[in-house]
């Protein structure tokens, strides 16, 4: 008798997923920064540049939770092949048809791009989520959740390097190509790999089933949980993560090397914590405990260092720590979720991410100019510590 399709070469086609993912990952993550580096020099306007952000993931907030009662419904390669291809195709589009890029009057274009790219990342991620268990069997996702942690922080920390490069070396529309070209090897690379489709056939609407979806998750405490931590991860993670460049420019000075220096260990962090997750293999409560523990401390520790090498160092354990966490809490995702509901869960997780980063960065971004980063940094950090303690003594343990 025939394997399943999970239980046939299973390696070998989780490797080419994870890639595959990785491949479109790197000209995405182009094209953002390049969107957001050229809206910056050209107007100098801080309007432009929170209005890119607010199109790159405002419409994710708003069609993730959809996009995951799709990728319940229809098969999810297709979903995220689409995405793929839909995105590549407006991109190239924009490239064509937009007859001065670069200048002033293409920027409500660029805005309208970036809408439909964060759309599109809205209905591909939760499929994302929801097609690797279809792919690995259950003992081995934390392993692969860790290995394709360490992948994306890969790429995070290359993309940024290559977009200057061709920035400097070309223009606007030379990295826009490159991104319609890795979109193509992306899904040339999925096609290879066979997903199961969702089993069942729904006649519900795709709103009513959305809703149905977020009732399952906060039912069933081995869902909830986790998406509580994804969440407060996200909210946390803001002061000592993503306003890490501001933090260094105030304590250390703003010389640009610093400035990457920074970004660099706390990519390389993660890289190192998702290899570590994948050597170990080992998810649930206590490891989501730990790593969230070693975040909050190393967040006080980061409030309280008064050089740049020692920072440095501790934002390296910083990312190691916060990619543990993130990886085991995907894995307590994918095994707490029944697989007919996978898709809405990781479209709700999807939809949490798209909006409790914009919504801390307004609230936690100005109230730095009002209380020194130190100080939220270490109060996080304290909270961060304190959930891990509860999430310890209370969590469920798979």
């Amino acid at each position: 008798m025939d394997l399943p399709i999970q239980q046939r070469h299973w390696r070998a086609r989780a490797g080419v997923f994870l890639t595959s993912q990785c491949v479109t990952l790197f000209g995405s993550s182009l094209v953002q920064m390049a969107i957001v580096w050229h809206a910056t020099l050209l107007t100098g306007s801080g309007v432009w540049v929170a209005a890119f952000y607010a199109c790159s993931y405002l419409p994710q907030f708003l069609v993730s939770t959809f996009g995951g009662a799709l990728a319940d419904r229809v098969g999810r390669k297709l979903l995220i092949g689409g995405a793929d291809a839909l995105i590549a195709l407006a991109t190239l589009l924009a490239c064509l048809l937009i007859p001065e890029i670069e200048g002033a009057a293409a920027m409500p274009s660029l805005l309208m791009l970036s809408a439909l790219r964060s759309i599109g990342a809205g209905i591909q991620t939760p499929a994302v989520g929801a097609a690797i268990p279809d792919i690995v069997p259950d003992d081995a996702l934390p392993r692969y959740n860790g290995i394709n942690a360490a992948m994306q922080a890969t790429v995070q920390l290359a993309a940024p390097a290559a977009a200057g490069v061709l920035l400097s070396f070309g223009d606007l529309r030379s990295v826009m190509l490159v991104d319609v070209a890795t979109a193509a090897a992306g899904i040339s690379l999925l096609s290879l790999v066979p997903i199961p489709r969702p089993s069942g056939k729904s006649e519900a609407s795709a709103i009513s089933e959305a809703a149905e979806g977020i009732r399952y998750a906060l039912s069933r405490r081995e869902v909830a949980l986790p998406l509580g931590v994804y969440a407060a991860l996200t909210l946390l993670s803001i002061p000592g993560g993503y306003l890490a460049g501001l933090f260094v420019s105030q304590e250390f000075g703003g010389a640009w090397w610093s400035l990457a220096a920074v970004e660099i260990v706390g990519f390389l962090g993660m890289a190192l914590g998702g290899l570590l997750v994948g050597r170990v293999s080992a998810a649930g409560r206590g490891v989501v405990a730990a790593g969230l523990g070693l975040f909050g401390s190393m967040s006080m520790a980061m409030a309280a260092s008064d050089s740049l090498p020692l920072h440095l160092a501790l934002m390296c354990v910083y990312g190691i720590a916060l990619s543990v966490t993130q990886a085991s809490v995907t894995t307590m995702i994918q095994r707490g979720a029944d697989p007919a509901m996978r898709g809405r869960v990781f479209g709700l997780a999807s939809t949490i991410y798209a909006g409790c980063l914009p919504v801390g960065m307004l609230v936690i971004g100005p109230a730095s100019d009002l209380v020194p980063l130190r100080a939220i940094m270490a109060a996080t950090g304290a909270l961060s510590a304190f959930l891990a303690a509860i999430l310890f003594r209370h969590g469920p343990r798979n």
